[in-house]
């Protein structure tokens, strides 16, 4: 049987239905109605001829259809519906948030008609896009509890500068305000003495506000100054417990729309700051409150909550459900005492982010910015209202054209990107209702995709069913797609034999073989046919009664597992699933890390569950590997790519899908944790680079990185100083060996001159060219004294 399945598969998909030896999964399941012959497989067709098969033909009304049509049925006496895909409704996307913004187109297509029968399958793609500067709804939240008091006066100077910042992402901003405290009941609140009611701060002999629940301050509105002036008139109150009410308050703000001033076509933000933890679900029994919270609007004219002291706390579920509901994108913005806290929370609660709070919330515009451009840079898409029987399975088309199965999310985007999903929906059963509705649709967005599934699972000749029929031996019967549906008590092809008949010879009939037990000990033999017992465990059927809907393998108590119907005696697993008992999962969207990686690169898939192979790897997906010898290597990438902006993961622009690191630059690396690893590496420009990374107790990976140490250049002043320097030196230098050269020669050759001088002799003799200094002249014409 599960080769003829195969086989009957494999003749569907290739698009030929043939013949196959011997009989096929239509004709093997023994069916003997039109709606059970569609349900077995898509392949399987129907032929409600009235004469079909008879006269000595073997050929089953249930088969593949060119059987059918071979056997001598028309196509219009033939049963096959076949699944369809139609567009309704495929609006174009937007680029920019201009003019109307019910005119913005997010997602595309908008509606969608699926046409599915049991076991088939249909494909369609979901494109999404961020467009630019699409209005922002800010909701400012904030505990007004007596240690939040340096925060108020701090925030009082930064509502303008708020609404500058977020102006710099929309152009269409409004700002609203609103706070709380905890539920004025004991043991939330100070009831001793009697002043404390009035002033909760009368213990530490100062003044401040009675305690409230929640109250709503301010609408959304464009006029920031009128943010700043509201906030300038708060004050804090004082609660006793240090566990706030702060869900109270979150579930009243995203559920009263009209108070609050939401806009249908705009991005709403809650901002919910704090420094401690809050209550949830079933705190409020403390205070004997036993009504769960309702999840409704229950703020009164004065804007304060109103069943603050006659509802719990909301749970976490009922928070999911309503930001949902509401497109509510939450961001915690919280002391680093409670981060690990609302960490978790946020993974609970899709559409969340957590941002660290400073002591006096001094950083909190940088925090908001910093958690809208997350929020902006992701696209997950939410399922609402998908039928148990729908199985949808997703294909993430990210970043640069990259293909990721088993995804439904897309981070790292800028605004402006436009992501896609293929989208698998495959039915398995059949509902009540002929057609159901469900939606899909971004987290935070208005816009989504509205799907109408219409299931194939009747025959239209289920129409022309003839009640009491004479077909039906005079009435014993309804004659429907061409067989008798006989009357209890009545069996045969005709409805021609009662129970109480009983005949012999017709037993042979009942059984496979002779040695075998009548209708396999499970039935009776009624006019060569079996009549099946009933059973209260499930369903009995087959030719022979061979076949049942509960003798097949369990796991858990529960037969295939529950992801599989049970089909004479074998699983048949729904999607996704396999195994014996249907109890392994094929999807690995389960094992694929963050960084896009089957098991992180260190394990095997193995029904749905990661299996780590590599030394020293652990976590869900493998992800956690401080000794591992690649850890370096792979955060090195990170750095490149995240924090210098270059390198092969930026080059690819597959840093944001993979690297999903916290970067923080530091002095100097100190062991923050004992599993921290320090890593050391060469970058392209021979800096030495040196970061140490670890995961924290959320599993979110932290890097620290330090400045790069790097060979320094040559200065150029020095060199030209140092070239000049070495000029006038080696001249200098050359004059000096040259004076001392001549100076050595001179001395030489006047020693040599000295030793020559001193070694001649000579004679004493007059100089024939001396002439003496006195010369006497005689004047000739001198007489005398005359």
């Amino acid at each position: 049987k599960k080769n003829c399945s195969l086989n009957a598969k494999s003749v569907w998909r290739n698009g030929h239905e043939r013949q196959l030896l011997g009989s096929n999964i239509c004709t093997s399941r023994g069916v003997s109605t039109c709606r059970q012959c569609l349900a077995i497989h898509p392949s399987c067709a129907w032929c409600f001829k009235e004469e079909f098969g008879q006269g000595g033909s073997s050929v089953s009304r249930c088969d593949l259809k060119q059987n059918l049509l071979d056997g001598g049925c028309t196509k219009e006496e033939l049963e096959f519906p076949f699944s369809t895909l139609s567009v309704q409704k495929d609006t174009p996307l937007s680029d920019k948030a201009s003019g109307a913004a019910d005119d913005v187109t997010q997602i595309r297509p908008q509606k969608l008609r699926l046409t599915l029968r049991p076991d088939d399958a249909r494909r369609f793609t979901v494109t999404v896009k961020q467009v630019e500067d699409y209005p922002v709804d800010l909701y400012y939240l904030m505990d007004l509890s007596y240690s939040m008091k340096d925060d108020l006066a701090r925030l009082r100077s930064l509502g303008n500068q708020l609404a500058a910042a977020m102006g710099r992402t929309t152009s269409n901003l409004r700002m609203g305000f609103g706070a709380f405290v905890d539920k004025p009941l004991s043991p939330y609140m100070y009831t001793f003495p009697e002043e404390a009611v009035s002033n909760p701060c009368h213990g530490i002999q100062t003044r401040c506000l009675p305690q409230f629940g929640y109250k709503h301050v301010l609408s959304l509105t464009k006029q920031v100054e009128r943010f700043t002036e509201e906030v300038a008139k708060q004050q804090v109150s004082r609660n006793r417990d240090s566990p706030e009410g702060g869900f109270d308050a979150v579930i009243q703000a995203v559920v009263c729309k009209d108070k609050i001033g939401w806009r249908g076509d705009a991005s709403h933000l809650l901002v919910f700051t704090t420094d401690a933890t809050t209550h949830i679900a079933l705190d409020g029994r403390l205070a004997g409150l036993v009504q769960p919270n309702d999840g409704q609007c229950h703020i009164d004219r004065d804007n304060n909550y109103d069943k603050s002291s006659t509802l719990d706390y909301p749970s976490l579920a009922l928070i999911t459900e309503k930001m949902s509901e509401n497109n509510i994108n939450l961001i915690f913005a919280v002391t680093n005492n409670v981060v690990p806290l609302y960490q978790n929370y946020s993974q609970l609660i899709p559409g969340t982010t957590v941002g660290t709070l400073s002591d006096d919330s001094g950083n909190v515009i940088q925090l908001i910015l910093d958690a809208y451009e997350r929020i902006r840079s992701k696209v997950e898409l939410e399922l609402l209202g998908v039928p148990e029987e729908l199985a949808l399975s997703f294909n993430a088309t990210c970043l640069n054209g990259e293909l990721i199965q088993g995804l439904k999310s897309c981070s790292g985007l800028k605004i402006g990107d436009t992501v896609s999903f293929s989208v698998e929906a495959r039915l398995h059963g059949c509902p009540k209702e002929k057609n159901r509705t469900f939606t899909i649709k971004p987290v935070g967005f208005k816009d989504a995709l509205e799907v109408t599934v219409h299931f194939a699972c009747g025959c239209d000749c289920e129409a022309t069913a003839q009640p009491e029929s004479p077909l039906c031996n005079q009435g014993n019967g309804t004659y429907e797609c061409g067989v008798c549906q006989c009357h209890p008590g009545r069996l045969g092809d005709r409805c021609e034999c009662a129970d109480g008949d009983y005949r012999p010879s017709d037993q042979g009939n009942c059984s496979p073989k002779a040695e075998d037990a009548i209708c396999s000990g499970r039935g009776n033999c009624v006019c060569g046919q079996c009549s099946c017992h009933t059973s209260g465990f499930g369903k009995v059927w087959g030719k022979y009664c061979e076949c049942d809907d509960f003798n097949c393998l369990r796991f858990k108590g529960e037969i295939c597992s529950g992801h599989g119907k049970c089909d004479c005696g074998f699983c048949k697993c729904g999607s996704d699933w396999m195994g014996e008992n249907c109890n392994c999962t094929t999807r690995t969207d389960t094992c694929m890390s963050s960084m896009g990686l089957l098991c992180s690169g260190r394990g095997q898939c193995v029904c749905g569950a990661c299996e780590c192979t590599q030394p020293g790897a652990y976590g869900a997906t493998c992800e956690r590997c401080p000794t591992c010898p690649d850890a370096c290597s792979i955060k090195k990438e990170c750095v490149e790519c995240k924090h210098f902006k270059r390198g092969r993961l930026f080059e690819e622009k597959s840093c944001a899908r993979i690297c999903r690191d916290e970067i923080q630059k530091v002095e100097e690396l100190v062991f923050y944790e004992k599993n921290a690893v320090n890593c050391t590496y060469k970058d392209e420009n021979d800096c030495v680079e040196h970061f140490q990374y670890y995961e924290d107790a959320s599993g979110k990976s932290i890097l620290y990185v330090m400045e790069p140490d790097c060979p320094k250049g040559p200065d150029i002043l020095v060199v030209l100083m140092a070239v000049a320097g070495a000029i006038l030196f080696l001249g200098l230098a050359g004059l000096l060996i040259w004076k001392l050269l001549v100076t050595v020669h001179d001395r030489r050759e006047f020693a040599k001159f000295e030793e020559e001088r001193a070694k001649a002799k000579w004679d004493t003799a007059n100089n024939p060219l001396y002439k003496g200094a006195t010369t006497t002249f005689t004047n000739v014409t001198y007489r005398g004294n005359s």
